[in-house]
């Protein structure tokens, strides 16, 4: 790929400015007080200048979603190739979940927002395309860890149970999981740390299907340590 012009440069400067500060203004005061106008207020453009990079409302905070759904498919991707079991390499993809929630906190917000039909469909083809293709990409390489854990013999599923049905339940639990963190009734449970409480759900959903190895016979938490060290060193200095 050749050299990009001044000109181009510059308009890669200022989408990338837009969606600063659009993410900003998102984290700050949530969707509804999102306004293209006030964006444009902000980076001291005008507003047509805002819509000759995004359509709508809708297109932007998409953009939004799918710049940070790149960065989480590309954690995926590097725990997946950690030189483990197929588990420790599951469990990387679990630490990948849990650092990219920490590093954006608003994405998840934004995820849930334009889940939403009516935001969608007002989405440009190309960030829609974007997402999903980010969201095929996650499934397809956790599905590839469970095909690895049958094959090696470290794992065998029930006849009903599918490697693409498994995956779906660990993506259920870590969607609904991370969208009721917040939520009172948790204190209220005495889950003082729900990303930990998930954690150990996961895992014991994993020893109960005998998926090896056991937690009782691997030491996960020296595990878990050297992946934050070898595979993910950079994320941790960024929240320490």
């Amino acid at each position: 790929m050749g050299t990009l012009s001044r000109k181009q440069r510059e308009i890669k400067e200022r989408e990338a400015l837009i969606l600063d500060v659009a993410t900003r203004m998102l984290v700050e005061n949530g969707y509804l007080e999102l306004s293209m106008d006030r964006i444009a207020e902000q980076i001291e453009y005008s507003k047509g200048t805002v819509y000759q990079h995004f359509s709508s409302k809708e297109d932007l905070v998409s953009a939004i979603v799918a710049r940070t759904m790149e960065t989480r498919a590309d954690m995926f991707s590097r725990a997946a190739v950690y030189p483990g079991r197929a588990r420790e390499r599951m469990l990387g993809i679990g630490l990948a979940s849990r650092l990219f929630i920490q590093l954006y906190p608003y994405h998840f917000k934004a995820e849930q927002v334009v889940r939403i039909d009516s935001i969608m469909g007002k989405a440009g083809e190309n960030r829609r395309r974007r997402i999903e293709g980010c969201e095929r990409r996650c499934i397809q390489i956790v599905c590839g860890i469970i095909r690895d854990a049958i094959e090696q013999g470290d794992l065998t599923l029930p006849d009903e149970l599918t490697p693409e049905a498994l995956t779906f339940s660990l993506w259920s639990m870590h969607f609904g999981g991370y969208a009721l963190m917040d939520s009172d009734p948790l204190q209220e449970l005495g889950i003082d740390d729900p990303p930990y409480a998930l954690y150990r759900s996961i895992m014991a959903l994993l020893d109960g299907l005998g998926f090896a190895p056991l937690t009782s016979a691997w030491d996960y938490e020296a595990t878990q340590e050297k992946i934050r060290r070898e595979v993910f060193a950079s994320e941790c200095s960024r929240l320490n």
